[in-house]
Formats: structure tokens, sequence, C-alpha cells
């Protein structure tokens, strides 16, 4: 996984839980890295599974909800550090369907040894998307919480439900984003 995954979780705990749960999380892990993220560094998958484990052990909180708020905490980093990806991107259905064809394009562009996860959307109706998530790692939660961000940014009202969907080696969600017009 790039670093910047990883640096961007560090930020977030320090926000949200102060700047001595990351160092303690940290220390209860066996991280090859020993901790130490650059944006632009390869990490092993499992260094993530360890941090999001013991950081629910030292907080309390079950760690897939930590994964999806993760999510959706960096949802809005991505925007802040690449407001060029929402260009011409009116609303969240447009912008999740420029995530497999045009922005992980660009990332593989950047960085050409990124294993990045699959996603693919269709559109049945003009109020539904249907949005599945595959990868070799299980990280659902994390895309579920990019999800709920990229929603809640575009200010839309939206449902999302989701099957899991995991085959052989791959773990995979169907994700059903249903629009809601309000009746005004």
């Amino acid at each position: 996984m790039k670093g910047i995954v990883f640096s961007e979780l560090c930020e977030m705990v320090d926000h949200v839980f102060g700047p001595d749960m990351m160092d303690d999380v940290i220390d209860m892990c066996e991280l090859e890295s020993e901790g130490a993220y650059t944006a632009v560094g390869t990490y092993c998958h499992g260094e993530m599974i360890q941090l999001v484990t013991a950081l629910s052990e030292k907080s309390g909180l079950p760690a897939q909800d930590l994964v999806f708020k993760y999510g959706e905490y960096l949802f809005t980093r991505f925007y802040e550090m690449k407001p060029q990806f929402f260009k011409d991107k009116p609303t969240s259905f447009d912008f999740l369907e420029s995530v497999d064809g045009h922005i992980h394009v660009e990332v593989k562009k950047l960085y050409n040894d990124a294993e990045l996860p699959e996603f693919s959307t269709q559109r049945p109706d003009d109020r539904t998307m249907i949005m599945t998530y595959r990868s070799k790692r299980p990280f659902a939660d994390l895309a579920a919480g990019l999800i709920r961000g990229c929603v809640d940014h575009y200010k839309e009202n939206v449902t999302i439900d989701a099957v899991d969907n995991n085959e052989g080696e791959y773990f995979g969600r169907i994700f059903t984003l249903k629009k809601h017009v309000s009746s005004a």
C-alpha cells in the first residue's frame, strides 16, 4: 500500500485521539517499517491491519467502525490534495464513475507500483448506482467510508446498501447507492 494511506491514518489519529495515541498504537505493533511512513513509500497492507487492530484495542472502538471513519476522513483529504480530480464531476455518481477509469489511471502514472483495488459501476436508472469493489486486500470498509465521504461531500441524500461479495483470493463488496429527491 502507498504510504499516503498510512501517513494520513497517523494524521487522523493525532487529530481525533491526540498525538500520544498513535505513538502508543505503533508501540503495540511489530511493524517492519517501525511506523515511519512517507507518502511516496510502499508498505505491506498487514501493517495497516496491525495498526487498526491496535487502535481498536486502545480506543475501545470496533476496527470496522474505525476503518469506515478513516475512509470518510481520507475522502476529504483527497479532495484537499487533488481538487483537479473533482473538476467536471457535478455529482457523487459522476465522481465515483471516474475512480477506476480516470483517477486510478492518474495514480498509476505517479506510482507505477501501486496495487489499487478495482471498482466497476453500473447505473440501472438515474437515481441508482451499483458500485463493485474488488481487491486482494480486506479493505471494503475503507471503500465504504470513502463512498460515504464522497456522498457527503456532494451533500446528496443517498442511501448506501452493501453486500459482501468475496471470491477466492479477492475481497469484494457490492454497494447499491440510491439518490432520494426531496419533494419541495
